[in-house]
């Protein structure tokens, strides 16, 4: 389907290594669906190699919480002028597609919308779990809201703007999963001879420096209590190899750095550390037990903790509604709480086997494949003016 422009174009923006991954997946399926629409903006290596004309690297802006966004404020905001500048400009995008991220994103489109660019928020803000009165302001300036969560719709009924649930684009990517043995020798381990557990840090700069020395101190007291245990630690591609050989340079760990994909990596452990956050869902994909982790600054995690208003903080235990794996959350992620935690997993049938009952709820509730396809669908139509009334970036009801 080529269309009447052969030269329309998408500024798509995220600012994390998970919209990373999402925005390749999607840019490759909108080069099958529309093969006229070109892609530029913000985002990361993988995108890259989709096609997308990267104009301002997403590990920039791979920031959270209050303190951390303070610290980087210079940089978000020469960002945030030079995206701007793009949408008013003469030769402005076709469409705005927005991946997450939403502290800078909703800005954005704000702007897009007073340029009269429409906009596609695909992987809607949290709502569900904080400040729900963004539904007003989200709904103010966007015009199609690709959701991935099926429980999400019902924040914005009434609302005047297009939802539709797309299902979840973790979906597409976990089809086919590596032989786990297969997996291991390639990395030097004998399936049968010892126990295997995920380190994984987190895709941002600011969780490796929070949670990586507790991911650490982890995964040494789980030595001393299991002498055979080696350690498997995925490197996101937003990150480099270097960082994590020199932070394990004093660490007597048998620490085995990877580049495999993530999904692989899972299935090929016994047990996984992981960061809160996109990769939890991934781990519980590759059906996978798991410990969930997360420190940040003191000051950000006292703001979060007064807004955040859900009982669960990983995306395993969200999607769920109910606790399938623990969570051990600032001042609780000690080396003992969470090593014991790993220890039983490893040691205890029964108790590994009632997380994967929960992790195949998980499942079950994320839904079937092809949102890549479905976004790329929107994209398109919304590149044409298709559906878009004649108020600026508004899309007519359906």
């Amino acid at each position: 389907m080529t269309g009447e422009n052969p030269k329309r174009r998408a500024l798509i923006v995220t600012g994390e290594a998970s919209g990373d991954l999402h925005g390749a997946n999607l840019i490759r399926a909108a080069a099958l669906v529309d093969p006229g629409l070109s892609f530029f903006g913000v985002g990361g290596k993988r995108m890259a190699e989709a096609g997308c004309d990267i104009l301002i690297p997403s590990e920039k802006l791979a920031v959270m919480g209050l303190v951390e966004v303070l610290a980087n404020i210079r940089v978000i905001s020469r960002a945030m002028k030079e995206l701007r500048a793009v949408l008013e400009g003469k030769d402005r995008p076709d469409v705005l597609i927005l991946i997450d991220y939403p502290g800078f994103n909703l800005r954005l489109a704000a702007y897009a919308k007073k340029a009269g660019v429409p906009v596609l928020y695909y992987i809607s803000p949290k709502v569900w779990a904080w400040r729900q009165g963004r539904v007003k302001r989200i709904a103010s300036v966007v015009d199609k809201l690709a959701l991935i969560f099926p429980f999400e719709e019902k924040y914005f009924q009434g609302l005047d703007v297009d939802v539709e649930y797309v299902g979840n684009p973790l979906m597409d990517e976990v089809q086919h999963l590596r032989d786990r043995g297969e997996v291991l020798r390639q990395h030097g381990i004998e399936e049968t001879t010892a126990p295997v557990v995920g380190l994984f840090p987190g895709s941002r700069r600011n969780e490796i420096r929070y949670n990586f020395s507790t991911l650490v101190q982890s995964a040494k007291w789980i030595l001393r209590e299991k002498p055979a245990v080696r350690f498997l630690l995925p490197v996101a591609p937003s990150l480099d190899r270097e960082m994590f050989q020199a932070l394990l340079a004093e660490e007597s760990l048998p620490v085995i750095l990877t580049d495999e994909n993530i999904y692989d990596v899972a299935h090929a452990c016994d047990a996984v550390i992981c960061v809160s956050g996109t990769v939890t869902l991934q781990t519980a994909l590759a059906d996978t037990p798991m410990a969930v982790v997360y420190k940040m600054a003191p000051l950000s995690f006292a703001v979060a903790k007064r807004l955040v208003k859900i009982a669960h903080v990983s995306l395993v235990n969200i999607v769920a509604e109910q606790a399938v794996v623990k969570e051990f959350l600032q001042d609780e992620a000690t080396a003992d709480k969470i090593g014991n935690e790993i220890l039983r997993i490893l040691d205890c049938p029964e108790y590994r086997d009632t997380i994967r009952q929960g992790l195949s709820l998980v499942k079950k509730k994320i839904g079937s494949p092809g949102c890549s396809a479905r976004v790329a669908q929107m994209a398109s139509a919304m590149s044409r003016g298709m559906g878009v009334s004649s108020s600026p970036g508004r899309l007519c009801d359906q």
